[in-house]
């Protein structure tokens, strides 16, 4: 089974983690991506722009239209999501529980429902 694991933030938080510390908190989140990577239970983690750079994407007319900013209005916003692939539920829970992290910030697990086939 699927999961999509997801990790909040604001610009206000990543301003007052301290410069110095940010050089460790990168080594702990490429090992945890390395260790669940080797596991084969980590197909992907992609860390997300600020919200600032986030574009809504509409069709007008048959032609993208684009504004910008997010389409909530929050102050909190996604920042990176893993893309989990484990046995059970349990197993998934396990491995959002090991992010860097997660006994300061809660980490976001969504089942993954279905997905397109790759060969169609």
């Amino acid at each position: 089974m699927k999961y999509v694991a997801m990790i909040y933030g604001n610009q206000a938080k990543w301003d007052s983690f301290p410069a110095e510390a940010w050089p460790e908190a990168i080594a702990r989140q490429e090992a945890f991506n390395r260790k669940y990577r080797e596991s084969g239970e980590l197909i992907g983690a992609y860390g997300l722009a600020d919200a600032a750079a986030a574009q809504l994407v509409r069709r007008e007319g048959g032609a993208p239209a684009v504004t910008d900013g997010p389409y909530l209005e929050t102050k909190e916003y996604l920042a990176s999501f893993y893309l989990l692939d484990c046995e059970s539920l349990e197993r998934a829970q396990e491995i959002a529980a090991d992010m860097p992290f997660a006994d300061v910030d809660p980490v976001e697990l969504w089942p993954v429902l279905h997905e397109s086939a790759a060969d169609v």
